[in-house]
């Protein structure tokens, strides 16, 4: 073996407890030595799987019940990393084997197991001197979803291919509210996969107005006195919807205890750890569980999993310990060289000759067409396989498979590896990580701290580059309509579209695509302080300029009604630039008060440097709502331009001013509204270029709805550029 490495894959971290004895009891083969199932390799990745449980007998006694369901969960991983093997492309040269042990459902041996794996030895002497690395070695689980895992600062090196209970919870609560159920009981255990996830659903549900009737904890060791307390007050109880948090070994003696009360009526709600448990099938639960609802993951068929486990057989080759007792429980017989403990406390007599076929059996354990934990583990082997290919710097791009390899020379510890990304361990033999400090990342190899790569739109990226071209495109082309209008000032077309309000627009919206550019490039106080200040004061010109002109149209109209000529004397042009500077002036005073007492500043986002290690330059606004404003008051002019224009959208041709209007309108407001959702969802500097983006596509739809036909008629239609043209129109 070159590599100093072995990755657990984790039931829970906490699970019920039954017994500080009971645990090792389920597999009575010595304290000194765990069964396990075993396949040599390069790697090693270790399992631990719930293969044994333990009842409550009518005598209220305890047996060990063998989990069919469990061991295919077991045989899934075995299955796995044959497949990876077989596989020419991943981690090639490379060959992975395990160790398999059972947790018993339990706590203790969950541990024992655990240290085992990552000591790599069997007896108790060596597992005692390896506690503390389990704590850093790399543990995927497929089946732990307490919320509590979801701490990387406690749980560094802890990974799992399944969700949190926090989308459990959600839809737990969302299911009871949907039905209407608002007076509900809670039974749950003591360990932390149900008391988080107890914790979480009844604050939701008090929120959505709910009311919890009653909390019922099953204890590790439940007496059969404390089963039937339990049992009187769930039966006394007015509540008939029951939320259990639990899972299926840990709810088998209370459910027992009920349907011995036979004890219906009940409305069930499971969790995922038992709503597709075995004992919803079975028939002493049917009256008691009938109609449970729950949510489970999603089903999926795995190729070639079936086949494996239908050719899966007893030996009598050490290490085959599980498949032996499987063997026994699933046919009821003995075999010769099996685990005669087991046997006996069975009360097995019957032989078996080691070639029963197990398509002649219904469990399940060879039910595979949907499975769902199963495809957690499947997921599991392969999020390792993959980690350590691109760890071991695997080449798979060649055509030959003599091409293909790692770099098998690679030496590294499992602390080197869940170190997490922004942490290091730089001292041979620490049993630490250290978190780097803030704008600071881990190296590759994470030993050292390196400075944060600093990240913002810039000059020189492609998308700067882009958005600057565009502001340029946008600032010629305005300029180039502004010198065609003042070349033909003198021409209809010119003056009927009022030529100073139209030079005062352009201008305008020169200026807007000038502001553009102040987002670009590298944050800095003077660039924060105005890059708002100018777009703001830029749209709210360009939009006040439009408003006088589509009042203008209006007004126009109206006076070649007899007796309304005097409407165009009283809005005149000394009027038009009163009501431009008046729309204008509340957005100066609001920019001039947000720039004087929260201006935007330079600020260094470490936020994102936990996903990509980079440490994103932006521009800090202490007062948001000053933004929101200056956004606002750009809409409310867009939308009394729009509504004037629209008014006035069906004038003669000789105004079809308001038409153009309402076409240009209508693309700022799309593009404005679409930028909201943008530009809150956009991470980083991603950010910056949605709100580039949306000041220069209303810019260029103002500019060409406006000004393009104006063009048109001036440069290629010349004879139209008559007043007789006009008049006619």
């Amino acid at each position: 073996i070159f590599l100093s490495l072995l990755l657990s894959l984790f039931l829970s971290l906490s699970l019920s407890l039954v017994g500080a004895g009971l645990g090792l009891g389920c597999v009575s083969l010595g304290d000194s030595e765990l069964p396990e199932l075993q396949s040599e390799g390069d790697v090693v990745i270790g399992g631990l799987f719930p293969l044994h449980y333990l009842a409550l007998e009518p005598e209220h006694s305890y047996r060990t019940n063998f989990d069919h369901r469990a061991f295919r969960w077991m045989m899934t991983m075995v299955f796995t990393v044959d497949e990876i093997n077989r596989n020419s492309t991943l981690l090639p040269g490379v060959r992975l084997g395990y160790r398999i042990l059972d947790s018993c459902d339990h706590v203790h041996t969950s541990l024992r197991g655990a240290l085992s794996v990552v000591t790599g030895k069997r007896t108790e002497e060596h597992i005692e001197k390896g506690i503390y690395n389990v704590l850093f070695s790399p543990q995927v689980s497929y089946f732990a979803t307490c919320t509590c895992l979801t701490d990387k600062l406690s749980y560094p090196s802890f990974l799992r291919t399944v969700p949190s209970d926090l989308f459990q919870v959600r839809g737990l609560v969302q299911l009871v509210s949907h039905f209407g159920w608002r007076w509900v009981g809670i039974l749950g255990t003591s360990d932390d996969y149900s008391r988080y996830g107890i914790q979480a659903f009844t604050q939701q549900l008090k929120d959505q107005g709910g009311c919890l009737a009653f909390h019922l904890t099953i204890p590790n060791s439940p007496s059969p006195a404390g089963l039937r307390a339990m049992a009187d007050t769930l039966q006394s109880s007015r509540a008939r919807v029951v939320v259990a948090f639990a899972t299926e070994g840990q709810l088998l003696e209370f459910l027992s205890e009920l349907a011995a009360r036979n004890i219906t009526g009940f409305q069930w709600v499971a969790s995922e750890a038992w709503v597709t448990a075995s004992l919803l099938t079975s028939p002493q639960f049917h009256p008691l569980l009938q109609g449970t609802l729950g949510f489970s993951f999603p089903g999926v068929s795995i190729p070639g999993l079936g086949d494996f486990l239908l050719k899966v057989r007893p030996s009598q080759t050490p290490g085959s310990e599980f498949i032996n007792m499987f063997w026994e429980e699933l046919f009821g017989c003995k075999l010769d060289f099996g685990a005669d403990s087991i046997s006996k406390s069975s009360g097995l007599t019957a032989m078996c000759t080691g070639s029963e076929d197990l398509r002649d059996t219904e469990s399940s354990y060879s039910d595979v067409s949907r499975v769902r934990i199963s495809y957690n583990v499947y997921k599991a082997v392969y999020a390792i396989a993959h980690a350590l290919h691109q760890l071991l710097q695997c080449d798979s791009t060649g055509h030959g498979q003599a091409q293909e390899k790692c770099n098998t020379s690679t030496y590294f510890t499992p602390r080197q590896v869940g170190c997490v990304s922004g942490a290091i361990s730089n001292q041979t033999g620490s049993v630490d990580c250290t978190r780097c400090p803030e704008f600071y990342w881990s190296d590759r190899d994470r030993v050292k701290c390196v400075a944060g790569i600093e990240d913002f739109l810039s000059f020189y990226d492609t998308m700067g580059i882009i958005l600057v071209s565009l502001s340029l495109l946008g600032v010629v082309s305005t300029t180039t309509v502004t010198a065609i209008f003042h070349r033909f000032r003198a021409t209809p077309v010119v003056k009927a579209n009022n030529s100073e309000l139209s030079f005062l627009l352009l201008l305008s919206l020169k200026l807007c695509f000038l502001c553009s550019l102040l987002f670009i490039g590298r944050p800095s106080a003077w660039s924060c302080g105005l890059r708002q200040a100018a777009f703001g004061v830029s749209f709210v010109l360009c939009l006040s300029c439009l408003l006088v002109k589509t009042i203008v149209v209006l007004l126009a109209f109206r006076a070649t009604v007899p007796g309304s000529s005097a409407l165009m004397k009283l809005f005149g042009p000394s009027q038009q630039r009163t009501l431009i500077l008046c729309s204008t002036a509340p957005q100066v005073c609001l920019c001039a008060g947000w720039l004087s007492m929260a201006p935007s500043i330079p600020f260094r986002n470490s936020s994102y440097q936990g996903l990509t290690g980079m440490v994103v330059l932006e521009c800090k606004e202490p007062w948001p709502p000053g933004f929101y404003l200056v956004l606002g008051y750009i809409g409310l002019l867009a939308s009394l331009c729009l509504l004037l224009a629209f008014l006035g959208r069906k004038l003669p041709d000789t105004f079809n001013e308001a038409k153009l209007i309402t076409f240009s309108m209508l693309i700022f407001c799309a593009v404005w509204i679409s930028f909201v959702p943008a530009y809150v969802s956009s991470p980083g500097k991603y950010t910056v270029a949605v709100e580039i983006f949306a000041i220069l596509a209303s810019s260029f739809g103002l500019l060409l709805c406006i000004f393009a036909p104006k063009c048109y008629i001036i440069l290629l239609r010349p004879e139209r550029n008559t007043k007789k043209t006009l008049r006619k129109g």
